[in-house]
């Protein structure tokens, strides 16, 4: 059973996802919060896989409250919620440790997917939405004026390459078909990319290559 937390300043938004998530036969609400204190203080001592997190609520917004609870170190996953007006909160969320990001008016069956995804372990950025998201966020970043990231100097050429086409939003099937590779070589590069960069997961490969100037817009 997955557990989930529903951390949302809109009782009648709470109230709607608990609808939808209890009429799952694997998935089960385990409480919820109107601030990101109330957030952080429950699931410290409330067993919970995934945090349904809203980005602006009162007291503590949810970026701090993502960053808090990941810093906690307690085997919670968060799934941000948001507009993509709001993509420097967003952006600011992964960096903190959230696993991902959906749209409040995604479609129920793909908020569903999206929780059980983050639940066992992966990272939830379709590829449609990191471009989209990254066409906001990546102008903002700062340019580095001496040079590559020397963090990149522990990766191959292939590795690279691979980075680069996650960055850009692609999917392992894709990267497979460009770089003329099979999927499952795509997936063994990735694993090495996450321990070589001391990433999460895919969020953190995507902030990465953008934060170390390898890929741009």
């Amino acid at each position: 059973m997955i557990r989930v937390f529903l951390a949302d300043d809109q009782a009648l938004v709470r109230g709607g996802f608990r609808m939808l998530i209890e009429a799952e036969d694997d998935l089960q609400v385990v409480g919820e919060a109107a601030d990101g204190a109330s957030t952080v203080e429950q699931v410290s001592h409330i067993p919970t896989d995934v945090v349904l997190m809203d980005i602006r609520m009162p007291v503590m917004d949810g970026v701090e409250a993502t960053r808090r609870i990941v810093d906690s170190g307690v085997p919670t996953r968060v799934l941000v919620l948001t507009t993509f007006d709001l993509d420097e909160y967003v952006f600011s969320a992964l960096k903190a440790g959230a696993s991902g990001f959906m749209l409040k008016d995604a479609r129920p069956a793909d908020l569903l997917n999206a929780i059980r995804t983050v639940a066992h372990g992966e990272a939830v950025m379709a590829p449609s939405a990191t471009r989209r998201l990254l066409d906001h966020v990546v102008p903002t970043l700062p340019t580095n004026p001496d040079g590559p990231d020397p963090r990149l100097d522990v990766l191959t050429d292939r590795e690279r390459e691979v980075l680069v086409e996650i960055a850009a939003g692609a999917t392992n099937a894709e990267i497979a078909a460009k770089l003329y590779m099979a999927e499952g070589t795509v997936k063994t590069h990735i694993g090495r990319l996450l321990a070589k960069l001391h990433a999460r997961d895919r969020v953190g490969l995507v902030l990465f290559a953008y934060e170390a100037g390898l890929a741009r817009r």
